[in-house]
């Protein structure tokens, strides 16, 4: 296992953003703080002091979360008889007996003729709707699903860009009670189908297309090979997306789903009743479906975006993000509180490098969230946001993905703007939702996030399970339980998954597999993840996806891919290869990542294809990839593993030498 270090590159003690004392006195986070007192439910010395409400909220989680849904006036059908019944893990039980639906709270706020979400092409299309807009087509679409015999116990799967009709076919699943999944379409049919079909979809909501690097993507062939794939889906609802009109024989139009007017009903529903599914990374077979409630994403989705953010009625939130990701779904979280929010369909670098920022100055965006590797790009490039655009509606830059590395925090002080606070956040597809992140109240530290998040009982433990002295790396553990945390994992009756997943190591705690240090300022440092986890700027990746694509050419002997965070905050994926004998070794790279951009999706391509005489497995078989990230990243190999627990002794020399040398 890994050692836990010293960090001896932390940034300066000396923050390089600081909040106005307006700013903090009008935070909603000071005014909940306030609100707690009042209400007597907490008292605080200074409720401007982050600090002090964190450790409240860590320690209290019952008292915590009952408090966010009474201050945001989460609406029950049915009111809970307590907050948290139950607070060992696993197994919590939040809010018994209570009833809601989530539906009902995406679309509460809002003026009827104020913009809902903003759709940007990256071929320069655009498309809007207005909240009563997007009231009526929930209503409507959500009549028509309940038509068909969809509620609670049915899943609806979808293949869609970044769209407006995904959101108004998600709102709608959710309010007749079904479960909501889906994948992006540059996802090819096996890979999408390895998650939807798990479901067994009663409904099949599928686009045409989508747009790249201002052209577009015809994906008519691919969704109907993806159809033939999902045998229990009973209605086809074809979405013409990005202008390619619907060739699908068996399909009912979305315009007829949507045409009309019904009034929204939701069906209320138990708190943890499964709301989505969003999949791991398929590391070790297919992509395990994580299932999350409505009370739980509700409740983390008004904590992230309410307080973290701060968003409000007025913002204006663009996340570059795909529907792949669980950033999409956070980010329709801003309709929680009544927010614009900003999808995006495309290239982030096309037709210039600075496309995004052009969006978020036309559209006049408040809060801007993107990834270290779009700012690295900008770098690079030599953009200038700050000095050629009119940014100065922004007053947040919400980055995730990966490490950011403190140079980032430098770059959009010197380019963007010196008064933007740079909320550098983590958290995962676990909870869909927030570890660590930054406040309107917090001071931002180069190279650190601001604090742990509100509601989260975070340590830093040893290999002995122990806490560490801040200041060190360790793993990252909850000790107490979180009402986002998955109501289960799809096909796991028996949770052996699900407990395997996150309370093996460490019983009764939370080990997420991040490598952390918390300094004593309270500020965390995410060194990577601790295990084999493919993490391309946020997105888990399965390695059993792109095996499977790379070892079913016969050029291919064997394979083994690795991913790593970079010092400078990159990320470097690459995959070792064995070609069969007597193959064509001059062109088998570019074979091999053009199989893995057809079978899976261009993100799953290595950034390089090394070839390798052998790769050593274990005894049993398996793949070394953790013992090759560790040996990448400069461990002892004598601490890595034992020689005679692998297979074939000189491969693993070849490996020892190759890293040796890769490090200089």
């Amino acid at each position: 296992m890994w050692k836990s270090v010293v960090v001896t590159d932390a940034a300066s003690p000396t923050p390089s953003w600081v909040p106005s004392t307006t700013a903090v006195e009008s935070a909603r986070i000071v005014e909940f703080a306030r609100w707690l007192g009042a209400e007597g439910t907490a008292s605080f010395a200074n409720p401007t002091d982050y600090a002090e409400l964190q450790a409240w909220s860590g320690d209290n989680p019952g008292e915590f979360w009952g408090a966010v849904a009474a201050f945001f006036e989460v609406r029950f059908a049915t009111p809970p008889s307590v907050a948290l019944a139950n607070d060992s893990m696993p197994g919590a039980e939040w809010f018994p007996g209570a009833t809601l639906n989530i539906a009902e709270h995406f679309l509460r706020g809002g003026a009827d003729h104020a913009t809902a979400i903003h759709l940007v092409r990256d071929d320069g299309s655009r498309d809007e709707i207005a909240f009563g807009e997007l009231r009526r087509q929930v209503g409507t679409a959500a009549a028509g699903l309940a038509d068909l015999g969809v509620g609670p116990g049915h899943r609806v799967a979808a293949y869609l860009p970044s769209s407006i009709e995904g959101v108004v076919a998600f709102l709608a699943t959710a309010s007749v009670g079904a479960t909501w999944a889906q994948t992006a379409m540059d996802y090819a049919a096996p890979a999408a189908a390895d998650r939807l079909a798990q479901l067994e979809p009663t409904v099949f909501i599928v686009g045409t297309g989508h747009t790249f690097k201002g052209q577009v993507v015809d994906r008519r062939e691919e969704a109907t090979a993806l159809r033939g794939l999902l045998p229990t889906a009973q209605h086809v609802i074809a979405v013409p997306t990005a202008g390619v009109q619907a060739a699908y024989p068996d399909a009912s139009s979305w315009a007829d789903l949507i045409s009309g007017t019904a009034s929204l009903d939701p069906v209320p529903v138990p708190f943890d009743h499964p709301l989505w599914v969003l999949f791991s990374s398929g590391t070790t077979g297919k992509p395990k479906g994580i299932v999350h409630g409505h009370g739980g994403a509700l409740l983390e989705q008004l904590v992230l975006n309410g307080f973290h953010v701060g968003l409000r009625e007025g913002d204006v939130y663009f996340w570059f993000t795909s529907p792949n990701w669980m950033m999409w779904n956070a980010q329709i979280g801003g309709l929680l509180v009544g927010a614009t929010i900003v999808l995006y369909d495309g290239s982030p670098a096309h037709p210039t490098t600075d496309a995004l920022w052009r969006a978020a100055e036309e559209l006049k965006v408040t809060v801007f969230g993107t990834s270290p590797g779009y700012l690295q790009l900008c770098e690079r490039e030599g953009v200038e946001p700050g000095r050629n655009l009119d940014l100065s509606r922004v007053r947040i830059i919400g980055v995730t993905g990966s490490v950011l590395p403190a140079t980032g925090n430098q770059w959009i002080r010197d380019h963007v703007g010196a008064e933007i606070q740079v909320a550098s956040l983590s958290g995962g597809t676990d909870i869909v939702g927030i570890f660590v992140a930054s406040a309107p109240t917090t001071p931002v530290y180069d190279g650190e996030i601001s604090a742990v998040a509100l509601g989260v009982s975070l340590e830093v433990w040893g290999d002995d399970g122990k806490p560490v002295p801040p200041g060190t790396a360790g793993e990252m553990v909850i000790t107490r339980p979180m009402p986002s945390m998955p109501v289960m994992f799809w096909k796991d009756p028996d949770r052996t998954a699900y407990e395997g997943a996150y309370f093996e190591t460490f019983p009764g705690v939370w080990r997420h597999g991040d490598s952390i240090t918390v300094t004593d300022r309270g500020t965390v440092v995410i060194h990577g993840r601790s295990d084999s986890t493919l993490n391309r700027q946020g997105i888990r990746l399965g390695s059993a996806e792109i095996y499977a694509a790379v070892e079913s050419l016969p050029d291919v002997q064997d394979s083994l891919v690795v991913g790593m965070e970079q010092p400078d905050g990159g990320y470097w994926m690459p995959m070792f290869v064995v070609p069969a004998e007597g193959c064509d070794v001059g062109g088998l790279p570019d074979r091999i990542k053009a199989r893995i951009r057809t079978q899976t999706s261009p993100r799953h391509v290595p950034d390089e294809i090394i070839l390798a005489p052998a790769l050593p497995r274990t005894r049993t078989g398996k793949k070394l990839e953790v013992p090759l990230k560790r040996l990448l990243l400069g461990a002892d190999p004598d601490k890595v593993l034992s020689v005679g627990a692998v297979d074939d002794t000189a491969a693993l020399h070849w490996i020892i030498e190759f890293a040796r040398e890769r490090r200089g």
